[in-house]
């Protein structure tokens, strides 16, 4: 089958992949499309360190194929959209309803691909660029048949990190202000959920002015080319903060834009060794800086409630679709990334 490797020196679009049969617990999905995330670049640059070889991918929609013993929420010919949390569903941390914190959820990567007899690790327990993957059964949450699947994969990691920080870590109100650093897919879905949660002003940042115009489609009430003018439109600072890009240097800047009581939430990937510094007084005010890993989500619900907002028509996915790519073509996807061309690269099987 194909897919796309990452040997620690370059990608390349294989077609002599074999994965697994399903275990207990295990699911086998045949992949329709996968989102190309910032995250699969990173593994390739070095900024998430990873072990190699990797099957990439995290961000994909399918179809259950086949169920190992004792699954039970999904069976053959379900539509699924995938989650990178394989969690154990019985520590603390799950039982209290955090997944994302879970232990076993993270660190531990399987190798339930193959090529030409060697194992190779699958990525973010997720593999998503492969014509099928085996994920554990918590993994697939299903959604309705009549989502496009090129539309449903971007749930699995784009809108459960953007949606999720919003309304499950910063926990937006109504009327609250909010100011988004980067307009990418991470931040496109921040907006998104301001919006959803109720946010009175939304400020998007982005260097590229090509990117107001979908910015204010996904929810921003105004857009700046940098962080300079933001005290213009909120003159006492903002309620939230999200850092979307992974610069230092902007972790700062979101620091110094909150009011008295905000939160500054990073999503953004930095170096696994970077630090940031900001002024420790900045902070007395009640401000707080807070990581959010994946969204702070629970997969099962949060999927589930982000699949009936966009048959409502109140969560946009077909928008964040700015291209689709068939697999063979991964390289002129990732140019189109880089350069900005889209908020969003879907591969297609």
């Amino acid at each position: 089958m194909r897919g796309v490797i990452f040997d620690g020196k370059q990608t390349q679009v294989v077609d002599d992949l074999e994965v697994r049969e399903p275990g207990p617990g295990e699911v086998r999905v045949a992949l329709s499309a996968a989102g190309l995330c910032h995250s699969d670049l990173s593994v390739v640059d070095g900024t998430i360190p990873f072990p190699v070889p990797v099957v990439l991918g995290h961000e994909g929609a399918g179809v259950v194929e086949k169920v190992g013993d004792g699954v039970t929420h999904v069976r053959p010919g379900d539509h699924v959209s995938l989650s990178t949390l394989a969690n154990c569903g019985a520590c603390a941390e799950c039982d209290r309803g955090r997944p994302t914190m879970c232990r076993k959820a993270i660190g531990m990567p399987q190798q339930p691909f193959t090529r030409a007899g060697r194992p190779l690790y699958q990525f973010a327990a997720n593999s998503a660029f492969a014509e099928r993957t085996v994920v554990k059964a918590v993994q697939a949450v299903r959604i309705p048949e009549d989502i496009p699947q090129t539309s449903a994969a971007l749930i699995g990691c784009g809108v459960l990190t953007g949606v999720g920080a919003v309304l499950n870590r910063a926990r937006v109100d109504r009327g609250d202000s909010v100011v988004v650093i980067g307009t990418g897919g991470i931040g496109l879905n921040v907006l998104q959920g301001a919006r959803i949660a109720g946010a009175l002003k939304v400020v998007a940042v982005d260097a590229n002015p090509a990117k107001e115009s979908a910015a204010r489609r996904f929810g921003a009430t105004h857009f700046l080319t940098s962080t300079e003018r933001v005290k213009d439109i909120l003159p006492t600072g903002a309620d939230h903060v999200f850092e979307c890009v992974g610069r230092v240097e902007l972790v700062r800047e979101a620091v110094e834009l909150l009011d008295r009581h905000g939160q500054a939430v990073l999503l953004g990937v930095p170096p696994a060794t970077a630090e940031a510094s900001f002024l420790v007084s900045s902070l007395f005010l009640d401000k707080s800086i807070l990581g959010c890993r994946y969204g702070s989500s629970r997969p099962q619900r949060d999927v589930a409630l982000y699949a009936e907002l966009y048959r409502e028509g109140r969560l946009l996915l077909d928008e964040l679709v700015t291209a689709t790519y068939p697999v063979e073509d991964f390289d002129k996807a990732v140019e189109d990334a880089h350069q900005g061309r889209v908020a969003r690269a879907v591969l297609t099987f």
